[in-house]
């Protein structure tokens, strides 16, 4: 379900960009963030603000549709309503989207999202529609997933997607990976250390080992020999008395 997801976004995202590249006047290209932010099934923006067709929006008197994007790319209802003056007004349609991604920006946080807290995030009047959205705008089309707790007036989330990452948090990310990259060499340098060092000691041990066997091979050579010579006296003492014996 999740590759799924992800494969239409991607197919969304690529359908939109090529629309862009097509067009070249201004107009045509706010009609498109129009389109792209009303979409029902695309939730990821970012890709298409780094669009050069798009940019061209910028300077113009449809500069604030470029704004705009870029609200549905990392903002939420709330920061619309706080810049509202600036930006172009909402169709029903991006008014549902606009919900929909301030839910997925407060999953991010906590997986316990109480009732109040959404009712205000998301400018709903009474539980009954809160939970009609989550069920019906949220749940059902996959972005979230998670169980209505009406006796603790929560919303408990199991699962929800992730909105496009902020240039701070990409680079915040990137910096996180750089030092988990250099922590994870240096490990790596002491682990071979530690297994060159276990080699080493290997070879010392075998070393000493062979050693050991060799002066035990020695001694036992050694007392061999001394058996033999002692013996040998023994014998010819013996050989000796008998001769005088004799005499």
């Amino acid at each position: 379900m999740a590759m799924d997801a992800e494969r239409r976004q991607a197919e969304l995202i690529a359908q939109f960009s090529a629309q862009a590249a097509a067009l070249s006047s201004a107009p045509q290209l706010a009609a498109l963030v129009l389109e792209a932010t009303s979409h029902p099934a695309l939730f990821a923006f970012s890709e298409l603000l780094t669009l050069p067709a798009l940019s061209k929006l910028a300077g113009t008197q449809y500069a604030s549709s470029l704004d705009l994007l870029r609200l549905f790319a990392y903002g939420t209802l709330k920061d619309y309503k706080s810049n509202s003056g600036s930006l172009p007004a909402l169709l029903p349609d991006q008014v549902r989207k606009l919900k929909q991604l301030s839910v997925l920006t407060l999953a991010e946080s906590t997986k316990i999202l109480p009732y109040d807290q959404l009712m205000q995030e998301l400018d709903v009047s009474n539980v009954r529609e809160l939970e009609d959205f989550l069920i019906n705008e949220c749940m059902y089309s996959g972005i979230v997933r998670g169980k209505l707790d009406q006796l603790r007036r929560c919303f408990e989330v199991q699962f929800a997607a992730g909105r496009d990452l902020t240039p701070d948090q990409l680079t915040n990310m990137i910096e996180t990976l750089s030092d988990w990259l250099g922590t994870s060499d240096s490990l790596l340098h002491q682990i071979q250390e530690k297994i060159k060092w276990a080699d080493t000691m290997s070879e010392v041990n075998k070393k000493h080992q062979k050693e050991f066997e060799d002066r035990v091979e020695e001694a036992k050579k050694s007392i061999k020999l001394n058996n033999l010579s002692r013996q040998t006296s023994t014998y010819g003492g013996m050989t000796t008395f008998s001769l005088n014996l004799e005499e």
